[in-house]
């Protein structure tokens, strides 16, 4: 399938988070509004049913690799435009193992596809020398970077130059951007999306030697407790979810203050 977009004109990607309602069933009014807000198998047709005037990109995960096959083979079915393939959850597959992962999910695609290096989550690292050897293949569009370092940035460039690479820490997009990131793939713009589209655009033009100060503070209070803990009851004291719920193990309840994601809140909404 041939995607009308250009995916490399979307510096910005939104980690979109799923809303809940207090039986922690799937809140779609809300939904609908997030989806709205960004012009960015039940969820993924309802918001193609939306059709939203930007690209959607879908996430891949789990740790089953033939369920996540047959996942990737559903969103063939969907007018989406790309795939998220992160690591498999718990296994801690070794460098063949990740490869197969990889090319495989990669062979059943039939969109561009990014790849997430998120050893936090995962457990395991997408190691630079990996992605140069997949690089080659058709499908691969990009790799999403969240380890944090910017020195494993770098590697990431040198062994795959022709690959794009997002930054996925919201607060050090405007180091990537020095060091030839392409956009962020970003938590923060769930709550401030037309703000992170312009801090995005800024550290990607370097015009304001301010940005990582005041953009790492607030990315840092969204990043308190396990993500999308922070982000959920932020939204909902914006209005923008009608409850913070998640589903369990994870749940509201672990950010017993909100001092500091209101103060952020206060800082972005102001900032120009």
């Amino acid at each position: 399938m041939k995607s009308q977009f250009n995916l490399s004109d979307y510096p910005l990607w939104t980690a979109l988070v799923t809303p809940f309602d207090a039986e922690n069933q799937v809140d779609f009014d809300a939904l609908t509004a997030l989806v709205r807000d960004q012009e960015q198998q039940q969820i993924v047709e309802f918001v193609c049913q939306l059709a939203p005037s930007v690209p959607l990109m879908i996430a891949v995960g789990g740790s089953n690799l033939e369920q996540q096959s047959q996942w990737v083979r559903f969103c063939n079915t969907q007018p989406i435009h790309a795939l998220l393939l992160g690591s498999p959850i718990y296994a801690k597959p070794g460098k063949v193992g990740l490869a197969h992962w990889f090319s495989t999910l990669l062979d059943e695609s039939h969109n561009p596809c990014m790849l997430y290096n998120v050893p936090g989550r995962s457990a395991v690292a997408i190691a630079p020398e990996l992605l140069g050897e997949l690089a080659c293949h058709p499908n691969l569009w990009a790799l999403k970077e969240a380890s944090g370092d910017i020195a494993t940035f770098e590697a990431f460039r040198q062994a795959a130059p022709d690959v794009a690479i997002y930054s996925g820490d919201d607060g050090l997009m405007p180091y990537f951007a020095q060091a030839g990131a392409t956009g962020l793939v970003s938590v923060a713009a769930n709550a401030w999306p037309q703000q992170t589209a312009e801090f995005v655009r800024r550290s990607l033009n370097g015009t304001s030697p301010n940005l990582f100060t005041i953009w790492s503070e607030a990315a840092n209070s969204l990043f308190a407790v396990a993500n999308p803990i922070p982000v959920k009851i932020l939204m909902h004291l914006q209005g923008k979810l009608t409850s913070p719920n998640l589903r369990p193990p994870l749940t509201h309840l672990e950010l017993t203050h909100t001092d500091a994601i209101t103060r952020a809140n206060e800082t972005i909404l102001s900032w120009n």
